[in-house]
């Protein structure tokens, strides 16, 4: 074979073959009846099967939204109706004990959001498992799977779980409230914003704090219940005590019967004795139960009044124990004079030296 004849071999590619070049077969009418016919003997034969599972799922979710309507409006005339019974005893003495219009505002808010997001999660998210498992789904690995993800980002978010938690507990046992003078620990303050993670308290220079929730392990609430209104009242131990206690109580009695003093007032204004006696000085107590935030301001009127009334008895008020005066250094009269000289003595050395030589007498 000649080189010529062999590369032309090697090159050529071998010719289909008639099989090869014919189009797919179609398939017959027969094949097509026998397919059809399988087809539907399987639907036949699962229909029910499918109508069982599509009825048991809409069943689900028909009974899971109708019990999360009814429990987000159950919830929501719950609190609709603790609203109405802080609003039925406004005006009254217990009014004085309850939360303005804000601080009930934002706590219902609160309480109806967390409760109806619970309610709404833990009804939907049965109804989703209950719905898998109706698929035969096996359940295991996904809630195995749904708990370590649930370790994993508790861990990760511990402080913003530690925060949900404190606050929501606040808000249920209504620790504080919008209005509320508190001191938290780490910032002390007026209330002016309660939420579930933060709560935002303004100080007294005006300055805003976000105080996390899950930082405070304690609370002091200067707001809630009474507060107490102490004066302290100096006077000469040689005053009649019998006097000045009269004096005292029928000017706070006057006090309580005046506008807006017998609002703020909750008990009489009462001399609770003396707090000190010295040589020269004896101090009063006088306190009185007052609204919560008012005893600031009620301390102010009542020694406003307290001193016009003893004024008017010729009593006069003293001040306290004086105090020992600084001992006035006592100038040195030797200091702006200098050091007496060498040559002021007549008979040192250095005068001697300084002393002129007498001439010699001359003898004759």
């Amino acid at each position: 074979m000649s080189l010529s004849a062999f590369l032309l071999a090697a090159g050529s590619t071998p010719s289909p073959s008639p099989s090869e070049t014919q189009t797919p077969a179609v398939p017959s009418i027969q094949e097509a009846q026998e397919s059809a016919t399988q087809a539907a003997s399987w639907v036949e034969q699962n229909w029910a099967t499918w109508l069982a599972i599509g009825l048991r799922v809409l069943l689900i979710l028909v009974i899971a939204a109708v019990l999360r309507v009814a429990v987000r409006r159950a919830i929501t005339k719950l609190i609709d109706r603790m609203n109405r019974t802080a609003q039925a005893v406004d005006g009254t003495a217990l009014g004085g004990l309850l939360v303005n219009v804000e601080r009930r505002r934002q706590r219902s808010q609160a309480i109806g959001s967390v409760l109806r997001s619970v309610a709404s999660f833990l009804i939907m998210g049965t109804a989703a498992l209950m719905v898998l498992s109706t698929f035969e789904i096996n359940l295991a690995p996904l809630l195995a799977s749904a708990g370590v993800a649930g370790v994993a980002i508790g861990f990760g978010a511990r402080n913003l779980v530690t925060d949900f938690l404190s606050g929501v507990f606040m808000i249920l046992e209504d620790q504080y409230g919008v209005g509320d003078s508190i001191d938290a620990g780490v910032a002390s303050g007026e209330v002016i914003e309660v939420g579930l993670r933060v709560t935002k308290l303004r100080g007294e220079n005006g300055a805003i704090w976000y105080v996390r929730n899950g930082e405070v392990k304690r609370i002091g609430n200067l707001s809630q219940g009474w507060s107490t209104a102490h004066v302290e009242v100096t006077l000469r131990p040689e005053e009649d005590l019998v006097r000045v206690k009269a004096l005292l109580t029928e000017a706070g009695e006057t006090m309580a019967k005046e506008e807006p003093w017998n609002e703020m007032l909750w008990g009489p204004v009462e001399v609770l004795g003396l707090d000190s006696v010295l040589q020269d000085s004896m101090v009063l107590h006088v306190a009185a139960k007052t609204m919560p935030g008012k005893a600031l301001g009620i301390e102010r009127e009542l020694r406003w009044r307290l001193k016009q009334a003893l004024d008017a008895a010729d009593i006069p008020i003293i001040g306290g124990p004086a105090l020992p005066a600084d001992d006035a250094a006592t100038p040195d009269p030797t200091a702006g004079v200098s050091a007496p000289s060498a040559y002021s003595n007549p008979m040192s050395p250095e005068s001697r030296a300084a002393t002129p030589l007498s001439p010699p007498s001359v003898t004759k």
